[in-house]
């Protein structure tokens, strides 16, 4: 079940079971404050690396009633990559609490990578006490200033009475359009502070009207368009829109491609879904409208084909919020606002139109190239190649992926397959880094996935050289008993890297890992389970017992470094 945009994870749209949040003034020590108005806003779980100038908050979670679920990692990496995680699958801010100095800093990557990905995400950072502040405390930063380049807001909260409403600011603006990370500091005096102070009411979000022109205004190049193709982004699923989204392929007839978590809102196998045919319809339409995403270089900047002398396509930019709209693309018209009325209006605006488009001719067209590049694929997928081809690894995998299957992506060349090759069925079940591109998120979102899905498949896919960011936050995954099933392609090198190194210098440097590593082993020290598979035919049995040992399972495939993915582009 999906929650509806405008409520909190309880429905009710206000407050939680069990918070305290507008029944008056409430006296307590800051920790506690934050804790409620935190769960007010729907947290569960914090994640968390121990550290005395946020035991406030530890004691917040322990005393609440009833306790809220603290999960303490290995490195604040992980804590800050697994709450991110929690927001993408929640579409409400997870919670990341972390010690001052280091283990703030720790953390940046993760809340880059938030702000890039419109991420809801809150961050509570210890701080030095203000009654020592410039005397040379222990770990004694001035935080904010080194977040507020990579987060919607940066703030000290500096006194007690203070927490309350500022935690409550820092939740509201993480989750508002456009979503993303939020970073809070509390001086350790304050945070030990006890005092009595109101605790605010937490409402539903707004819903920004989009602009009725605007909105018709795309429905008429639909409906001008013969060659049109829908683009389906993570803001579609992040704004809780993916049913207004599937009416209007399915209505309209609109051949589209996924990204990010816009992954699986066209399930996978669906005739309007040809994102196996991305090239073909990206060079051949003549109207690309582009829904949740930037039009970065994932998707050319904005510019959709064009090649030898044809007219590039015309392209259409709809967002969440108006400082999403491309400022850099050419385009034919944009649209802002809450994406279920955005696309619920461009539905009945086609259905307006005095003459409905018929795009069957190229629908039909886009078709038929899925179906040559499905066949092509499948001498990839059952490829019996020593050393293992990567694709081999897709072809045991896919069929055996549940319709509720969360697929968490870490890692560059292996990952850039499965991207190929994993179609979800559903919305909310593809984790990736996004565009910051940042490795060592995979082991945190995994967490996320097993605590926020306790009942779907978990499978964390690893590139060698990511698993080596968080392997030891396997550690996290046995202590708190979340069973996830890890398959690494490992190719002992940094493959994103290494050939086009060779491209360029005939060379390579820096890109080669130990070969042939036992990670399955260092999971096994960790208290968990694997293998590793040198023979593709025993790859399926090998998934088979990781789907089945409820354990943190590393299947560790040994495979061929040349086989490298195709690449368009580099991402520059």
């Amino acid at each position: 079940m999906t929650q509806a945009p405008d409520q909190t994870p309880d429905g009710s749209g206000t407050q939680a079971p069990g918070d305290d949040t507008g029944t008056g003034p409430v006296e307590a020590h800051s920790g506690q404050h934050a804790v409620a108005v935190a769960r007010a806003h729907g947290v569960q779980t914090m994640f968390t690396l121990s550290g005395a100038h946020v035991f406030p908050m530890y004691d917040g979670a322990v005393t609440a009633d009833p306790p809220m679920r603290i999960v303490d990692v290995r490195h604040e990496q992980t804590a800050a990559f697994a709450a991110e995680a929690t927001g993408k699958l929640t579409r409400t801010p997870g919670l990341a609490v972390l010690t001052a100095g280091p283990g703030v800093t720790n953390g940046v990557s993760a809340i880059a990578q938030a702000q890039f990905s419109g991420s809801p995400l809150v961050v509570v950072g210890g701080r030095a006490p203000a009654n020592r502040w410039g005397s040379g405390s222990l770990q004694e930063l001035d935080q904010p200033p080194i977040l507020a380049p990579v987060s919607k807001l940066a703030r000290t909260i500096h006194g007690a009475g203070e927490v309350a409403a500022g935690i409550d600011e820092a939740f509201t603006v993480a989750g508002s359009s456009h979503r993303g990370p939020v970073f809070v500091d509390v001086p350790m005096d304050a945070f030990f502070e006890t005092t009595s102070t109101q605790r605010p009411t937490v409402g539903a979000r707004h819903r920004q009207e989009p602009d009725g022109d605007a909105v018709r205004r795309v429905a008429t190049l639909l409906g001008e368009a013969r060659r049109p193709v829908l683009v389906l982004g993570t803001d579609v699923w992040a704004d809780g829109a993916e049913d207004a989204a599937l009416r209007l392929v399915t209505e309209a007839g609109l051949p589209t491609i996924t990204n990010g978590m816009g992954r699986g809102l066209v399930p996978g196998g669906h005739p309007l879904l040809v994102t196996k045919a991305r090239s073909a319809a990206f060079n051949g339409a003549d109207l690309v409208v582009v829904v949740g995403t930037p039009l970065d270089f994932r998707l050319g900047y904005g510019v959709f084909g064009g090649k030898e002398g044809a007219t590039p396509a015309r392209v259409v930019h709809l967002a969440d919020s108006p400082g999403q709209l491309s400022a850099h693309a050419e385009l034919a018209a944009s649209a802002c606002g809450d994406l279920t009325l955005v696309l619920d209006g461009v539905r009945d605006g086609i259905a307006a139109l005095s003459r409905r488009p018929d795009w069957s001719g190229w629908v039909t067209e886009l078709q038929d190239t899925v179906k040559a590049a499905a066949e092509r694929d499948a001498a990839l997928l059952s490829a019996e190649a020593d050393p293992i081809h990567p694709a081999r690894i897709y072809g045991e995998l896919v069929p055996r992926l549940a319709d509720d299957a969360v697929v968490i992506g870490d890692g560059g060349d292996f990952v850039s397959f499965a991207g190929k090759y994993v179609e979800p069925q559903r919305p909310g079940g593809w984790l990736d880094p996004g565009p910051y591109g940042c490795l060592g998120a995979g082991l945190g979102s995994a967490m996320a996935a097993r605590l926020v899905r306790p009942s779907a498949q978990v499978v964390l896919l690893y590139g060698d050289g990511a698993a080596g960011m968080s392997l030891m936050d396997v550690d996290t995954l046995v202590r708190h008993d979340l069973p996830v099933v890890m398959v690494c392609g490992n190719n002992s090198a940094w493959g994103l890297e290494k050939g086009p190194m060779q491209m360029l210098y005939g060379y390579d440097v820096a890109a080669d890992l130990n070969p042939q590593t036992r990670y399955d082993d260092v999971v096994k020290a960790l208290g968990g389970a694997g293998e590793t598979v040198t023979d593709p035919r025993q790859i399926g049995a090998a998934l088979d017992r990781a789907f089945a040992a409820d354990v943190p399972y590393l299947v560790n495939v040994i495979t061929d470094v040349d086989a490298a993915y195709p690449r368009a582009t580099f991402g520059i």
